[in-house]
């Protein structure tokens, strides 16, 4: 059916009365069809700015009942009431964007204003786009790039001041001369990790979607991890132990990644719990969990440490996000650890919990999906 701005020679009625023109025209079901097949909202208005018929999509958007409200009911927003009244009197097509609250949080539309004439007279045919997902996706890219320019610009700033004291005051000050240069070590050691962690992110976003195939026994993944972090633990008066199995624990995944997970928990387990006190990790088969539908392995990372207020804990895998920024930076953190630990486990179609209490330490699990086969999975 092809509609033609002021060439619908149908008179359109609303739901529940004559499904066909007393003319002989397009019957008003056939038009509620036409506007179904449309996958953004759309809403038919009559002269007196009330909705004639509306399909699925605006009733999702707008609620139940839409055809037979007033427009300023269905949405009380200037830009959208203008729009429909001037294409209502002045048989203009015509478009416009607007941000409505919708369950609590914001969405945006584009609006479009198309001129239809029926039998009571002029009518609006009005679209409404989704913009929301991509309005939130412009916004957390201006974020990252805040984000990521105050990150390195702090580091920049230190060394260009630390240039220029030696260049001038401290040029032959032998002793401020070494200390200043072991701070300009720390800063550009900062700055590469924040790219190496930068490029990592990338790399595992991009890799996401792709399911990994290599064979693993998380046993050894585990005691190799440990194995690396021992002199940094051990420099940190932390021991660290390990809990597994005497069977394998085999999976599905990119061992790259996973020690990538595991050497980020633990790195961060040694640096927040207290000296003396240790880091468990400890691993375990479940036959059946819930969240994953079948067996899974789970691997929990538990440190002794200060804890985490439990407001905190819903941020902890967003990018930059610190609980205590100033230590963090201190012990060389970047705010991107967890952010890649949550899209490792992601694309191993895995859980990442975080339990915490103030004083208590904290509890960090990683559930994976495992082979079925084996008392471990080891086919």
């Amino acid at each position: 059916m092809k509609l033609e701005q002021g060439n619908l020679a149908t008179p359109l009625s609303g739901p529940g009365q004559g499904a066909e023109s007393p003319g002989g025209g397009v019957p008003t079901s056939e038009l509620q069809k036409f506007v179904e097949a449309v996958p953004m909202a759309m809403v038919l208005f009559g002269a007196d700015q009330r909705a004639l018929l509306a399909n699925a999509a605006a009733t999702t958007l707008f609620g139940a009942d839409v055809a037979g409200r007033a427009g300023s009911a269905i949405l009380r927003h200037p830009n959208f009431l203008d729009g429909l009244e001037s294409c209502l009197a002045n048989a203009a097509t015509g478009h416009c964007r607007i941000t409505m609250i919708a369950d609590g949080a914001e969405r945006h539309l584009a609006v479009h204003f198309s001129c239809l004439q029926t039998a009571g007279g002029p009518g609006a045919l009005v679209g409404f786009e989704d913009l929301t997902a991509q309005e939130q996706t412009i916004a957390m890219r201006r974020e990252f790039v805040a984000n990521v320019s105050h990150e390195l610009r702090t580091p920049l700033t230190a060394l260009v001041g630390f240039i220029e004291t030696l260049r001038g005051a401290a040029r032959d000050d032998a002793r401020a001369r070494e200390r200043f240069l072991e701070i300009m070590e720390r800063e550009a050691g900062r700055m590469i990790r924040l790219v190496n962690d930068l490029l990592s992110l990338s790399r595992v976003e991009a890799s996401e979607r792709s399911r990994p195939s290599e064979r693993v026994d998380l046993r050894v993944l585990l005691r190799g991890v440990l194995a690396a972090q021992n002199d940094q633990a051990a420099a940190a008066g932390v021991t660290l132990a390990l809990q597994a199995p005497e069977y394998p624990v085999n999976l599905p995944a990119d061992s790259d990644q996973l020690v990538q997970v595991f050497h980020n928990l633990v790195e961060n387990a040694v640096k927040y719990a207290a000296t003396g006190k240790s880091v468990l990790v400890r691993l375990s088969r479940i036959d059946r969990e819930p969240a994953l539908r079948g067996p899974a392995a789970r691997i929990e990372v538990i440190d002794k440490g200060a804890g985490i207020d439990p407001l905190h804990l819903p941020r902890l895998t967003e990018r930059f996000y610190r609980v205590d920024p100033h230590r963090s930076r201190e012990k060389g953190g970047t705010g991107l650890g967890l952010a890649i630990v949550k899209h490792i486990v992601n694309r191993h179609r895995g859980r990442l919990r975080i339990e915490s209490e103030p004083g208590k330490g904290s509890r960090f699990i990683v559930i994976l999906p495992i082979e079925r086969n084996g008392p471990g999975g080891a086919g």
